[in-house]
């Protein structure tokens, strides 16, 4: 009975590390883990009006709600990038096993290491400092005509062509986000490369 009571206690344990790992442990990868809501994810695909012509960037693609109704639903091609080594292996592992594998590409990385030339969709559930980061990402490779499309936080300095207050979501088409008389954000430097100092 001991051994009973000390395996069930061990067994909690292990759950409790590994929830706490997925939720708090992953801040120090600089993406905490709120999934984006079931009336969001479609709100954001709806408004981005994504379709079988899209290359879908979905940034901190977490476990895949974005990833995976794109594909299937309206046969976007899609990137699917996420840093937290925990949520990438379920994003591979539903990716392995789920439907319209061939339409997804995941990458476990840096989103700001990406080339978003290919982009015509880029969806996002960013803290603020990180949509302000990937801002001068965003306008310095973007293509005319892209959409992105951002749940809960706005893109400082930009204008949203529509904003859904019953579900958070934004909705950005560059070059026209750029609000009139707006400058673009200061390039930030690759990492590694380097700085001018005067």
């Amino acid at each position: 009975m001991a051994v009973t009571v000390v395996l069930w206690y061990g067994l909690l344990l292990i759950a409790l590390a590994v929830i706490a790992y997925f939720v708090y442990a992953s801040f120090v990868f600089g993406a905490g883990y709120q999934p984006t809501p079931r009336r969001s994810v479609l709100m954001m695909l709806r408004l981005a009006e994504v379709g079988p012509d899209d290359v879908v960037f979905d940034l901190g693609a977490g476990t895949g709600a974005i990833v995976f109704r794109a594909a299937r639903i309206y046969r976007a091609r899609v990137v699917g990038v996420e840093v937290e080594p925990l949520r990438f292996l379920i994003l591979s592992l539903r990716h392995r096993f789920g439907a319209s594998a061939g339409r997804i590409t995941l990458v476990w990385g840096n989103l700001f290491h990406l080339d978003f030339r290919p982009a015509t969709v880029v969806t996002a559930f960013l803290w603020p400092g990180a949509m302000e980061r990937l801002r001068p990402k965003l306008e310095a490779e973007l293509r005319a005509g892209a959409r992105v499309v951002s749940h809960c936080h706005e893109v400082e300095g930009w204008k949203a062509t529509t904003y859904d207050a019953t579900t958070d979501v934004y909705l950005y088409r560059w070059p026209e986000a750029l609000a009139a008389g707006a400058e673009r954000a200061p390039e930030t430097p690759a990492a590694g490369a380097p700085r001018d100092k005067g």
